[in-house]
């Protein structure tokens, strides 16, 4: 049996070249490569081509890499979380490339098993699909994705042995297990290191034949930037939000598994007990999502797509990106529930891209929308400035074409039975002339 070198982090970083694709694994800051990036963050290298699903926080993992500029290119999911990256973009310090959430997994995925690229429904239709082929299979519009590869992967594991094979924990999986198969030069950060025979082949995620260099560090609090204490998360609780918060609930069925978005969704979970028998999954890579901890943080507990401590549920699983959102492209996600910032006449759904901010977002919002047997849609009925968001023709960048089934607000629930928009409940005091008042679409009433 091989023996895969140990070396430092600097010595892993003196192997990353100027202009290098690099790889790197996390969401948020869990199951992120820190320690590398920090050291990488020491050296002059430039130039690099950041491949993640966001560049960490500010002054954490690769938020020092674009802190200090040396990041030219980030190809990635989601940067909003970072304000330093939204104004890096605006003011045309680095380039970006978005896509999907379960695109990029997949991409990656491709990239380590030698694939020339695949064809999705996510993103058809929408913003996102521009300049990509999209062709019909089977009288459905799908866009081609092309793998994605690194020179370098940085990535992060829970224990190695002295073999390198891998061993995740918990919501730390993510985007490492694909990473590490689609790199010419794989350096995994881990916690422990143990020696050959110490792991139990049945428990192994990655095997060694893909891991060129291991470096253990241990991971500390302050490594998990926002995730390491339930403390930092704090939910907006109202009545109007915890009201359609309920009324969604109605939707849920026993025994089906169930994505909330971030947001008003995410009241949601607060609302469900065991007893409902309701899987919650979290497109980072767990099933049997149960309610925030009272205290402790992501040293202790798996996190959800919004970043915040969660414990597991008694038969709960945990699994890597790109296997998640092979589970939500095929159908066996029942219901998203998901905010809105535009629903129109046609069910197409707008909530990524918010007027006059960089579009820097999308997340798995276009996967979880395309993908999900039902979907749900929770919003407030209009906006700040009091305009419409149940309109005609959405007018902001589409995050799924047709594809929404309820939306309830604060005032009403709207459904699409045969085809067509129609107001099927009104909300306790409310009238149906307030209803007209605040909704620029033409519907039709089918008031119980």
């Amino acid at each position: 049996m091989k023996r895969v070198p140990r070396i430092t982090p600097q010595e892993a970083a003196s192997m990353v070249k100027d202009g290098d694709i690099l790889l790197v694994g996390g969401f948020g800051m869990t199951g992120n490569p820190v320690h590398l990036l920090h050291a990488l963050a020491e050296t002059p290298v430039k130039n690099l081509v950041y491949v993640a699903n966001n560049v960490g926080e500010p002054g954490l993992g690769g938020g020092r890499l674009l802190r200090n500029g040396q990041i030219r290119k980030a190809i990635g999911s989601y940067f909003t979380s970072n304000p330093e990256a939204v104004q890096a973009a605006q003011s045309g310090a680095i380039e970006v490339e978005l896509l999907p959430q379960g695109s990029l997994a997949e991409a990656i995925r491709a990239g380590g098993a030698g694939l020339g690229g695949f064809y999705t429904p996510t993103a058809a239709g929408t913003l996102l699909a521009q300049g990509r082929e999209t062709r019909l299979i089977g009288g459905k519009p799908y866009v081609l994705v092309e793998p994605i590869r690194g020179n370098v992967a940085f990535i992060r594991a829970w224990k190695a042995d002295e073999a390198g094979n891998l061993v995740y924990r918990m919501t730390e999986q993510n985007f490492n297990k694909a990473m590490a198969t689609a790199a010419d030069l794989v350096i995994a950060e881990v916690e422990q290191i143990v020696p050959v025979g110490a792991l139990d082949p049945d428990q192994i995620h990655t095997p060694g034949c893909y891991v060129d260099y291991l470096v253990e560090a241990k991971m500390t609090p302050e490594d998990l930037g926002s995730s390491a204490s339930i403390e930092n998360s704090s939910k907006k609780v109202d009545p109007l939000r915890l009201r359609m918060a309920q009324r969604a609930l109605q939707e849920l069925k026993p025994g089906q598994v169930v994505n909330l978005g971030i947001g008003i969704p995410t009241l949601i979970a607060d609302l469900i007990t065991p007893e409902m028998g309701i899987i919650l999954h979290t497109e980072n890579g767990m099933l049997g999502v149960g309610p925030a901890p009272e205290e402790g943080g992501a040293m202790d507990y798996p996190v959800n797509a919004g970043k915040i401590p969660v414990t597991a549920l008694p038969g709960a699983s945990y699994f890597d990106s790109a296997d998640s959102f092979a589970m939500i492209r095929g159908g066996h996600v029942d219901v998203a529930v998901m905010g809105g910032l535009q629903v129109d006449e046609r069910a197409n759904l707008a909530n990524w891209a918010v007027p006059g901010k960089p579009l820097l977002g999308v997340g798995g919002a276009m996967d979880l929308a395309s993908g999900a047997q039902k979907l749900i849609i929770t919003m407030t009925h209009t906006n700040p400035d009091g305009s419409p968001k149940i309109v005609p023709e959405c007018t902001l960048p589409l995050t799924a074409v047709g594809a929404v089934d309820l939306v309830i607000t604060e005032l009403a629930v709207f459904g699409y039975p045969d085809g067509r928009l129609t107001l099927l409940e009104l909300m306790p005091g409310v009238t149906l002339e307030e209803v007209r008042a605040k909704t620029s679409a033409h519907f039709v009433e089918a008031l119980q």
